[in-house]
């Protein structure tokens, strides 16, 4: 077995045997034991009683964290004529129609958010296989196919998250960076873990949220007492 550097078995030995905790002395384990020399990402992974291969089971939404995510979005926007200016003049990094249809099928995708107006679907439909797995398919549910361009980019770019349940049941997101105070971050995880909670479908049967760890980049992960999590 390889040997552990000693930030590895620092980190692992400031977390043995601490589990459940509350959302406030997680968040302050996780930011205290981070020691990459970049600002981490705080991650949240929450694992859910559902089988998203059901329809009626599925989870997905969309949440804007109060405090934003410490991380630069690049927003990619297909709209034509007006609408396309108006994603311009919001802030979008790119903007297109076919145009972009055609980058994109060509392998070149250099944005992590994808808005689309409703007259543009027929076109980003054609991208499904290619945009879909990497979750930036446009989706009218979590607000980004839309005419009020201007306030999806304005929101993507501000900090908001969507979230969408994978096939072992796990939801995950960042949640801010280490370098954010304390009490943001368990704001952000709040907001978070509220979303998650009132997108429980219609199927789910039993326990909802199951398990709910916390962890920066680079560091182990601690686990979150659910009910904690879910107090408002």
């Amino acid at each position: 077995m390889a040997k552990l550097g000693k930030r590895t078995a620092a980190a692992r030995e400031a977390f043995a045997g601490k589990d459940n905790l509350s959302v406030e002395d997680a968040v302050a384990l996780v930011k205290g034991q981070a020691s990459a020399k970049f600002d981490e990402t705080v991650e949240i992974a929450v694992q859910l009683g559902v089988d998203p291969r059901h329809a009626d089971q599925m989870v997905r939404g969309v949440v804007g964290l109060p405090n934003g995510t410490g991380k630069s979005v690049r927003v990619a926007v297909f709209a034509r004529g007006p609408k396309a200016e108006e994603a311009q003049a919001a802030g979008a990094d790119i903007v297109g129609a076919e145009d972009l249809m055609e980058t994109v099928q060509g392998g070149t995708i250099e944005f992590d958010r994808c808005i689309a107006t409703p007259d543009m679907m027929p076109v980003v439909g054609r991208l499904g296989k290619v945009l879909g797995p990497r979750n930036l398919m446009p989706n009218p549910k979590v607000g980004t196919v839309t005419m009020d361009v201007k306030a999806a980019v304005e929101a993507a770019k501000g900090g908001e998250v969507q979230f969408k349940v994978e096939k072992a049941g796990v939801v995950h997101a960042g949640v801010g960076k280490v370098s954010f105070d304390e009490g943001k971050l368990v704001e952000n995880v709040r907001a978070f873990m509220d979303a998650v909670l009132k997108a429980k479908p219609a199927g789910a049967k039993g326990a909802y949220v199951k398990k709910i760890a916390l962890s920066s980049t680079m560091g182990p992960g601690v686990t979150i007492d659910v009910d904690n999590a879910a107090a408002q």
